[in-house]
């Protein structure tokens, strides 16, 4: 969960208000006296986010300590402008706060969710259920129309390389400059004509032309092989993502669950009626 650009004005208010936490970091600048601290550029790089990714990396640190300096400067001039004294200020403030607590508390419960026991056993859970999935590693050349794709197959059965060729004639921009490569792939990925006939062939074969939406392809089956699990060392980040997460809704839940909630702001559900009892005969 991410701090927005009001959230971090109104904590560098706070902050402007409480220079023990300025103390307790490393002053790295300082505008009209005011400090800015490591810990600061830190939270203020989170908070910017995608308009930092835009930059080349040398230039990061300084756009960052630019907006705090703004950030300073603007605290400052909106003190001396009274802001802080509404009660919308007091009111955005309370929510912020509330918020910022909320995501620390969910962050932190998150990680002490994601153990790499946690990890391992779910990523042992999940590949144990997984059905074996076939997969084949293919070339195909792609023309405009049947007679070219003929043509294609003629050239092949007289022993023209399939690469060499489809360097030459394939209309796929994704595979021709490959010699028609499509690397691993499963029976869904593609669509179901082309599937259909390549996952028929057996390994070296050719296949007669096909016909899909994106035109005619002459199809060659270079190997054929059950899908292999995917490495728990690679899909790790996104387990522990998903564990984190998940434990997360389940605290968002279980605090729900146990508070009571009542909605002013409409009207009450009317009383359902005691059905009344059948006289006796």
């Amino acid at each position: 969960m991410k701090v927005s650009r009001l959230g971090m004005v109104s904590l560098g208010l706070v902050l402007l208000a409480t220079p023990v936490f300025a103390q307790a970091d490393k002053v790295v600048a300082k505008v009209d006296g005011i400090a800015i601290t490591e810990r600061e550029i830190g939270l203020a790089t989170e908070d910017l986010g995608e308009r930092l990714a835009q930059l080349p990396e040398e230039r990061k640190r300084d756009e960052v300590i630019n907006y705090l300096v703004d950030l300073k400067l603007g605290a400052r001039a909106a003190i001396a402008a009274k802001t802080a004294e509404g009660p919308d200020f007091a009111a955005r403030l309370a929510y912020f706060r509330e918020k910022v607590l909320l995501d620390q508390y969910l962050t932190a419960e998150g990680k002490k969710a994601a153990t790499p026991e946690a990890a391992k056993k779910l990523y042992d859970e999940t590949t144990k259920a997984m059905a074996p999935e076939e997969e084949i590693n293919a070339r195909h050349i792609l023309v405009e129309d049947e007679a070219q794709a003929k043509a294609v197959a003629e050239r092949l059965k007289k022993g023209e390389d399939f690469a060499k060729v489809a360097a030459e004639l394939s209309k796929d921009p994704g595979s021709g400059k490959e010699g028609g490569s499509l690397g691993w792939f499963t029976k869904d990925r593609m669509v179901p004509e082309f599937a259909e006939a390549a996952f028929k062939l057996n390994k070296g074969q050719v296949s007669e032309p096909v016909k899909s939406q994106f035109g005619w392809h002459v199809i060659k089956l270079e190997d054929k092989r059950t899908k292999p699990l995917p490495d728990f060392a690679m899909v790790k980040p996104q387990i522990d993502q998903y564990l984190e997460r998940k434990a997360q809704q389940d605290i968002i839940l279980a605090l729900r669950e146990k508070a009571k909630v009542e909605r002013l702001d409409q009207p009450a559900a009317p009383a359902t009626p005691t059905p009344a009892e059948p006289k006796k005969p």
